[in-house]
């Protein structure tokens, strides 16, 4: 097998074969192979590897500047990303790790600094980036970007800095940004005017159409088409020659002097040969005339140094030209008779001035210490020395103002301002109660939350500053320079007097107004609750230590259970006395008695009892026996031990409560015991039971008189001064304004109080005191502290207010007045100084003697001048004293009351100045001369009749002919007269309801919170009325004896507050033991209406009644069962022998309302609990005789707690008998376990949830107090008496009672109306006058919400809006020639319209227009002719200027891009010969820029089909059809029959191509023949920007850097085909 390589080469193809010879061939190419092979791996090895860097650290170095020094990482990677050893990469191309670095430090920041270049051009991003071309079609605009350089530079010579020095101290500024290249936009012109006539009458003659530019062209938009289209016309053959030449004649000249007598003179003697000597002039009536000639050649000079005034002369040329436009010779015009061809004028002087005259000194003359606060202005004047004249430069402004500060040494503070307030007024509740509330009617015992009001002003916060500064000022100028300044102490030791500062206007405060109102509280006072009375006590000496006579006290008492605001002194009594005889102090208690003993030592049978008492004295308290000495102490109760035998009777029950509390003839007071039989006797040798009389006893009780005395108090008195006492301060001193004592109640001086104590029997009346005991009687005297007394505290008046302009428009004197106040800062109280009775004052106002004001005032006319007749002489038809020329005269400045003033005074404050100069003519002898006008002849009522003037002609003229023709000299005018008949009607809406006598005005100095002002009622609204003349032509109001105004009465309804029902009676604790809730409510009885307060939260289910929920406790014991005795035994198997056996017993059992005596009256069963009822009736044994009759059995003993079974309770009985022989006592003890609530409980304390915030009864709102309740809860969860719990020890951490707020039901608080503005317009139908108010206090709570209306308006007077306008321009005028230079003229008028800006309104008389300004749309240029070309026949010419476009918008709509707004005019070219047609100039526009363009879009429009064809043009968005603008594609087209078959579907056209293709938006849908079957809109695919939160896809665009991230415009970009269907088919065309 063979291997081979074949090579070309150079000089051929070389085989290699195998075989002996070329053996060494194929080896020595093979070791080659293999050294190539390894030198690659090699190389392969190296290039996997690279050195990576990190970033340079920070600068470090001792010193600041270039000597520092920084490091970074450098290691070897791996292609893959892993690090390797540094041996396997390059070490010759191992970058450096350290490198020296500029330390920077802080002070750097002042001496480095960035700098930015300016932006470069916006170059395309697809330019920018793919180099491509920008796109053909423009959509808004192509973005782009623009770059400029950033460089770090050294302040001081801007030589460039490392950037890491900037970087330090403010990020590198962005070095690109987005930019929008704007579309280029086409030139867009207007449709074509009509055509205009034939140029010609006959012959062949031209009509011109124009058009004008709308959009100028911009961006290399394209140029404007032509604005004008001629049309050859023939109107008709000419009869005879055609007029080929006209007279033209050409501008005047500038205008200059004429050459003056003496050097005419000189030049006239020159030219004869030399001067001749002037003989003089001897005859004094020569001498007469040639001095009145020189008087008048001197009054015809200006008078005035300030006008130049110059009457010079000015020429024009005249010439003949031909049709073509060429000049010939004047004697082919001849003809005609030769215009003026010199005339008089004024020669131009420009405005002369004087210098600037030095800065006046700065208004602002004080330093002001806030730096935000504006500068002074300086203003510096100049002088007119001489004010222009003709067409010279007119004088700019004379005065100029800067802004300043003030300068120099001693520069005094600015005064500064600051809010002060008066003296909270008392708290008030009643402004909060609702319109229901009953305690409206007596406000006495109001308090809780409440309002008080205070008044605020404006005050000079450092006045005594500088007073102090001022006199120290001017003690220092008025020293001499040899006397010895004194001292000044530093500023900081400076102290004042601080009095009440003068209030000053509001408006110099800045900042927050301060409160105006507020709430407050008064407390309620805690009234006096006490506990039931106690017990009677014994009968008792009054003082045991002075025991005279028989005669004592029972007493009860109750104790204070919650003590009272003031003391105890405002509780009622506390002790009651009832008299009694055999008093003492000391006696026995019984504690118990002894148990039975049998006398004589027997078993059985009487015995005694030994009573244990103790001594205690009358309030119950155990004292030494000794003292008892003197009463008996009880003896030995007799008692009875039953033997086996005997009858057994129980123990007697306790003595029941008093039925009475005292005693009297007709009632008295009993207790009842009774006892029980238990067991029966033995028949014989028993004892015997008793009768049943026998088993009760009843006993007196109460036995005291119902006379019961009671010690009664009046109230204190008022603190009186206590002589005995030294006084303190019996005064206040003077106190700030800026910090009244708000309370004034603080003690001044010990004082004392009385009180009426009086002894009083219960249900009679005042009785002697020796009645009541002396011990409780109430003390009659007590110290106190009398308050201070508060003097009324005033500010001083405030300065007067300023006197407006007393002067109206027309000079006249009006009165005025000033007034100033003083505001109360502190009301007197506790008897001190009363506050004065005035408080505003006012006077009148100084009025001048004249008023101010300045006026021009005009002196007469001047002689009428002519062109030297020797310049004029060789005019045709020139005569030397007659003609055309020019007269001056003087005008100067009075004062209103016509003293001379300053002419730089008018140029101030008065109206233009007159005019100086004026065109006159000089009669010729040939000249018609006639007399002024006179007068108008007199009316002999309005609208009837004529009225006429006349004038006469004079001298010769009366004869000759020419003169007495009326038409061109009528000698008589007609009118008709004035018909003042005037028309009123109302015009406008009618105004805003505002109350009769609501217009208060805010106070200058003080800012009020409203009062009692009246907000509903009737008031009155107004319309506006308006008059018109007989023309429609508006007219002021008096004229139609309207005051302006049709009123009319009209209802501020009042709001009406949420009404409900008084509060129902708290219903009964739901638990009659433990805690429970009490419920009381409020019913709905009218909703709130008109901004009424709102209702409380109601019941979500009726949604009519408003609920209160507390919780209460029942006091468990308060319902106890009381039991009778048991009733005699029924033994069922009755033993008539034993009378004993099985039996019943039946008792009664009634629940009994529980009192302090004991159980007092039944009640109904379910109050009392039912598991402790009392067993009604009981089964037993009775005992039989001989056997052991036992007591009832004890309540049982309580279990052990906790409760386990393995505790038990146990109850006993004893044995009343003994048993006879052989029997026994049956078992004295029960026993039974203990089971978790069966017989044993566990108790615990339970807490109820909070009560509603309780208020006093008579409080509003406010302070409250929450409460809750403590429970004994038993673990069955049965609720039970709290000393269950108590006897436990149970902890009682709980908080019963916590302070809580009611919100205030504050309604809205507004300030006083503001006055009426100044009217909207001046002038018109739609003038409107408001006046605001504010919100002083929102509502809180259920207050009142604030009402919607804090503005009102009403209509102003109307009055006539008039201006000046201009006439439009005459037609230019060029006397009586045919063409060349003229003049167009136009008028100045007084207008009058209503202001709404529909119409130019009606003429009026100029003199409705004498106080305006005059000037146009505020031009005060006033321009009334112009100079102009009138061209000539056959010329052609630029047609005048159109007007200027309204201000457009370069702008694409869609995209909400703008790049300003420009105006554009045009001038067309109109033509009149074809001939000359090449030879007009070129048209011309000019644009300007504007503000506040509108943005208009255009389109392509198309009209019906008519037949196979129709109308295409281009139309702006506001319906204009213009030329340019549209999209730069074909328009649809016009014919659809080229096209085969032809385009018939709707939106659809035929190309060029001849196929039938879409319009623009749709797309084609094509039939299986390959032919247009319709055309489908274009669904626009919307993708949505960053800002879409409705879906995450990302849009590719430039966005401003400029802008932050957080601002970015969101913009949407729509993806459309790009262009039509049309023209994609044109663009493939042109491809081809």
């Amino acid at each position: 097998m063979g291997l081979g390589w074949r090579w070309r080469g150079a000089g051929g193809t070389p085989s290699i074969r195998t075989g002996g010879s070329t053996f060494l061939w194929v080896t020595v190419l093979l070791l080659c192979g293999t050294w190539r092979a390894n030198m690659q791996m090699v190389e392969d090895t190296k290039s996997v590897y690279f050195w990576e860097t990190g970033p340079w650290g920070r600068c470090m170095g001792s010193d600041c500047g270039p000597g520092g020094s920084q490091s970074r990482a450098v290691w070897c990677a791996h292609v893959d990303g892993w690090t390797t050893l540094h041996t396997n990469c390059d070490q010759s191309q191992r970058p450096s790790n350290q490198q020296n670095c500029f330390r920077v430090c802080d002070w750097h920041k002042d001496l480095y600094d960035w700098k930015l270049g300016a932006w470069n051009q916006c170059v395309s991003v697809s330019a920018r980036t793919f180099g491509g071309m920008r796109p053909y079609v423009c959509n808004g605009g192509e973005e782009g970007i623009q770059t400029r350089e950033v460089g770090c530079i050294l302040k001081s010579d801007e030589s460039l800095g490392d950037d890491t020095i900037c970087e330090y101290f403010e990020p590198k500024p962005r070095l690109e940004q987005a930019c929008l290249i704007p579309c280029p936009q086409d030139c867009v012109v207007s449709e074509f005017t009509p055509w205009t006539s034939c140029s010609k009458t006959c012959g062949t003659g031209l009509k011109n159409r124009v058009r004008s530019v709308m959009v100028p062209p911009l961006f290399e938009g394209s140029a404007c088409p032509n604005l004008t289209e001629f049309q050859t016309c023939k109107p008709g053959s000419c009869k005879g020659p055609e007029g080929v030449y006209s007279l033209r004649v050409g501008p005047w000249m500038p205008c200059s002097l004429p050459i003056s007598r003496p050097v005419r003179q000189a030049k006239h003697r020159k030219g004869k040969g030399g001067a001749r000597e002037r003989p003089g002039v001897k005859d004094p009536d020569t001498r007469e005339l040639i001095q009145k000639k020189r008087t008048r050649n001197r009054l015809n000079r200006q008078e005035s140094p300030f006008w130049d005034i110059q009457v010079g002369y000015q020429s024009r040329t005249v010439s003949c030209a031909h049709r073509n436009g060429s000049t010939v010779g004047l004697s082919l015009c001849l003809p005609w008779d030769l215009p003026l061809t010199v005339q008089s004028c004024i020669l131009a002087k420009d405005c002369k001035l004087s210098e600037w005259a030095d800065w006046g000194p700065c208004s602002k003359a004080c330093l002001d210490p806030d730096p935000e606060s504006s500068r002074g202005q300086r203003s510096r004047t100049r002088r007119v020395h001489q004010f222009s004249v003709g067409e010279g430069e007119d004088c700019p402004p004379l005065e100029e103002t800067e802004p300043c500060d003030p300068q120099g040494d001693g520069v005094l503070p600015c005064a500064t301002y600051t809010w002060r307030t008066t003296e909270w007024s008392d708290c008030r509740v009643d402004s909060l109660l609702s319109q229901q509330d009953r305690r409206r009617s007596n406000q006495t015992g109001l308090c809780g939350g409440g309002l008080q009001n205070r008044e605020v002003y404006c005050v000079q916060a450092n006045a005594e500053l500088l007073t102090y500064l001022n006199n120290l000022k001017d003690k220092d100028e008025g020293q001499t320079s040899n006397q010895q300044k004194p001292s000044v102490p530093p500023l900081l030791s400076i102290s004042f007097e601080v009095t009440a500062s003068r209030p000053v206007d509001s408006k110099l405060c800045g900042g927050p107004v301060p409160n105006t109102s507020q709430l407050c509280h008064i407390l309620c006072p805690i009234e006096c609750e006490v506990s039931p009375w106690g017990a009677w006590g014994p009968c008792t000496y009054e003082n045991c230590d002075v025991q005279e006579g028989k005669k004592g006290f029972k007493l009860r008492k109750r104790e204070i259970s919650n003590e009272p605001t003031g003391g105890p002194g405002n509780c009622p009594h506390l002790v009651e006395a009832v008299p009694c005889d055999e008093p003492s102090c000391w006696d026995w208690r019984l504690v118990r008695l002894d148990e039975c003993i049998p006398d004589g030592e027997l078993p059985c049978g009487p015995g005694a009892q030994i009573p244990q008492v103790q001594c205690v004295n009358s309030t119950g308290d155990m004292v030494d026996k000794e003292l008892c000495g003197g009463a008996s102490a009880p003896e030995p109760i007799a008692c009875d031990v039953p033997c086996p035998k005997d009858c057994v009777l129980s123990d007697w029950t306790s003595w029941s409560s008093c039925s009475q509390t005292c005693s009297s003839k007709t009632i008295e007071g009993k207790q009842l015991r009774t006892r029980s039989i238990l067991a029966y006797n033995a028949g014989e040798g028993g004892g015997m039971c008793p009768n049943s009389s026998s088993l009760q006893e009843v006993r007196n009780c109460n036995e005291h008189a119902c006379t019961v005395y009671h010690w009664q108090t009046g109230p204190w008195g008022p603190c009186t001064e206590d002589p005995s006492a030294s006084a303190l301060n019996t005064t206040t001193g003077p106190r700030s304004a800026a910090g009244p004592n708000t309370s004034g109640q603080g003690p001044c001086s010990q004082g004392m109080q009385t009180r009426k104590v009086i002894c009083v029997r219960v249900n009679v009346g005042q009785v002697p005191p020796k009645k009541c005991p002396e011990s409780p009687r109430p003390g009659t005297v007590r110290p106190c502290r009398m308050p201070c007394k508060k003097d009324c505290i005033v500010t001083p008046f405030s300065d007067w207010s300023q006197c407006s302009p007393s002067c109206d428009a027309a000079g006249n004197i009006q009165k005025k007045k000033q007034s100033r106040n003083r505001v109360i800062l502190q009301l007197p109280a506790n008897g001190g100084q009363d506050c004065p009775e005035v408080l505003e004052e006012e006077k009148d106002c100084e009025a001048p003697k004249v008023c101010p004001g300045y006026r021009w005032k005009s002196h007469k006319w001047r002689r009428c001048q002519l062109v030297p007749w020797y310049i004029r002489e060789d005019s045709p038809g020139a005569q030397e004293t007659c003609g055309p020329g020019l007269q001056t005269r003087a005008v100067s400045c009075r004062q209103l009351d016509g003293v001379q003033a300053d002419i730089g005074e008018c140029l101030k404050f008065a109206n233009t100045m007159p005019p100086i100069t004026q065109r006159c003519q000089l009669p010729c002898q040939d000249d018609c001369q006639l007399t002024n006008w006179s007068k108008f002849s007199s009316c002999t009522a309005d609208c009837v009749g004529v009225r006429t003037r006349k004038r006469l002609l004079v001298g010769r003229s009366k004869k000759k002919d020419k003169c007495k023709n009326t038409q061109m000299y009528p000698l008589s005018e007609t009118q008709y007269c004035p018909c003042d008949k005037y028309n009123a009607q109302p015009v406008g809406n009618w105004s805003d309801c505002i109350l009769a006598g609501g217009d208060r005005v805010e106070s200058l100095l003080g800012m009020k919170v409203q009062g009692n002002v009246k907000e509903c009622g009737q008031g009155y609204r107004y319309q506006a009325m308006v008059c018109y003349d007989q023309d429609n032509r508006l007219v002021e109001t008096s004229r139609c004896n309207s005051h302006g105004y049709i009123e009319e009465a009209c209802i501020i309804p009042c709001p009406s507050d949420c009404k409900l029902s008084e509060w129902s009676n708290w219903s009964r604790c739901s638990k009659s033991c433990g805690s429970g809730v009490k419920v009381r409510s409020k019913w709905l009885r009218e909703k709130p209406y008109n901004g009424g307060r709102p209702c409380p939260k109601l019941d979500h289910i009726n949604q009519a009644q408003v609920y209160e929920v507390v919780p209460c406790i029942s006091d468990c014991s308060q319902y106890v069962w009381v039991a009778e005795p048991w009733s005699v035994w029924k033994v069922s198997n009755l033993d008539l022998k034993e009378n004993c056996g099985e039996g019943v017993q039946t008792r009664k059992v009634r629940c009994m309302l529980n009192t302090i005596d004991g159980p007092s009256e039944s009640v109904e069963d379910y109050l009392c609990d039912p598991e402790d009822m009392p067993l009604g009736t009981r089964g037993s044994r009775l005992p039989c005789p001989e056997d052991c009759v036992l007591s009832d059995w004890s309540s049982w003993n309580r279990c052990s707690l906790p409760c386990s079974y393995n505790n038990s309770r146990k109850r006993t009985a004893y044995a009343i008998r003994s048993p006879g022989a052989g029997r026994q006592c049956p078992e004295t003890t029960e026993k039974e376990p203990c089971s978790l609530n069966l017989n044993c409980f566990h108790y615990f304390y339970n807490i109820t949830d909070w009560s509603t915030c309780q208020l006093s009864a008579n409080a509003v709102c406010g302070n409250g107090i929450k409460t809750r309740m403590l429970d004994c809860v038993r673990s069955d969860g049965k609720s039970v008496d709290l000393k269950f719990c108590k006897e436990l020890s149970l902890e009682r951490k709980w908080q019963m009672n916590i302070s809580c707020v009611v919100e205030c039901p504050v309604n809205c608080q507004l300030s006083d109306w503001s006055a009426w503005s100044e009217c909207s317009h001046t002038c018109g139908l739609d003038g409107r006058m408001w006046r605001s108010r504010v919100v002083v206090q929102g509502s809180q709570g259920d207050g009142r919400p604030c009402p919607s209306q804090l503005e009102q308006w009403k209509p102003c007077p109307v009055r006539p809006c008039y201006r000046w306008q201009y006439s439009p321009w005459s037609e230019c005028r060029v006397e009586e020639v045919v063409c060349g230079a003229g003049l167009r003229y136009r008028n100045l008028s007084c207008f009058v319209s209503d202001g709404s800006g529909e119409g130019e309104g009606s003429m009026v008389e100029e003199e409705l227009c004498g106080g305006l300004e005059l000037a146009v749309n505020r031009d005060k240029l006033i321009i009334l002719k112009e100079t102009c070309v009138l061209p000539c026949p056959g010329e052609c010419y630029l047609m005048e200027w159109s007007d200027w476009s309204p201000c457009l918008s370069v702008c694409a709509k869609g995209a909400g891009v703008d790049f300003g707004s420009v105006q554009v005019r045009s001038r067309a070219v109109m033509a009149q010969e074809p001939e000359n047609v090449q030879l007009c100039p070129d048209q011309d526009w000019e644009s300007r820029p504007c503000t506040d363009g509108e943005c208009f879009e255009y389109k392509w429009m198309s009209s019906t089909w008519s037949g196979s064809s129709r109308v295409t043009w281009c139309q702006r968005s506001d319906g204009l059809n213009v030329t340019g603008g549209c999209p730069p594609i074909n328009p649809p087209g016009n014919d659809n029959n080229s096209c085969d078959p032809p385009c018939q579907m709707p939106m659809s056209f035929c190309t060029e191509a001849d196929v039938c293709m879409c319009e623009e938006g749709y797309t084609e849908v094509m039939s299986s023949s390959g032919q247009l079957d319709h055309c489908t809109p274009i669904p626009i695919l919307e993708i949505p920007t960053a800002g879409d939160k409705k879906t995450d896809v990302k849009t590719s665009r430039a966005i401003n850097p400029t802008l932050p991230a957080t601002i970015q415009p969101g913009r949407t970009w729509y993806l459309q085909p790009f262009g039509s269907a049309k023209s994609q088919r044109n663009q493939r065309d042109r491809g081809k």
